[in-house]
């Protein structure tokens, strides 16, 4: 069995260019403006179906296997080079995050940890339990969302990229966050390019 050499990529918790992320936060602020509960949530759904008919469409070793991708608009470059089920797990481990931070919010509380995208990179060793545990994670970030009754919530936490969010900021962050992997996904199972 070959392995594939490991490329050099940026570490994690780079971030992304500087214009790229003045221009995600501009519509990041747009987005939020013109949201809503309902539209927010709707755009997880689809997002999530897509990533689901991707899941679907591949074979096991086309999901294990990581691939050097070209860098989508939203992606550190350290996350350029993963398998379809790496993707699944950080998208498990953020969804998990993103529910514990809507509750604590809609609580009033802030949560006592610091959100970083270098502590939330997937395991290598992920398998294909994750697909189970990935539906399972969107379930429970749909539900933290219909737990708390006003999402503009006075207390905020702060993403690394966007600054301090209310639960409604981190419900709008969500789909989001799908999308942007999702395109990951496709770049994957289409091989590349790198």
């Amino acid at each position: 069995m070959s392995s594939v050499p490991e490329p050099q990529l940026a570490p994690p918790g780079a971030g992304l260019p500087k214009v790229e992320l003045y221009i995600g936060r501009l519509f990041f602020a747009f987005q939020r403006w013109a949201g809503s509960r309902e539209k927010f949530n709707a755009f997880f759904e689809r997002e999530r179906g897509a990533i689901r008919s991707l899941v679907e469409s591949c074979d096991l070793e086309s999901a294990s296997r990581r691939v050097l991708i070209a860098r989508p608009r939203g992606l550190e470059d350290s996350s350029r080079f993963w398998s379809v089920w790496m993707t699944l797990d950080h998208l498990r481990i953020v969804n998990t995050q993103i529910s514990e931070i809507i509750e604590t919010l809609g609580r009033g509380e802030v949560p006592a940890w610091k959100a970083s995208t270098a502590t939330i990179k997937p395991s290598q060793a992920v398998t294909t339990a994750v697909v189970a545990e990935y539906e399972t994670s969107c379930h429970a970030l749909l539900k933290s969302v219909a737990g708390v009754e006003n999402l503009k919530t006075p207390a905020r936490f702060a993403h690394p990229w966007f600054g301090p969010l209310d639960a409604f900021g981190w419900h709008a962050l969500a789909g989001g966050h799908l999308a942007i992997h999702r395109v990951q996904i496709e770049r994957i199972l289409g091989g590349g390019p790198a």
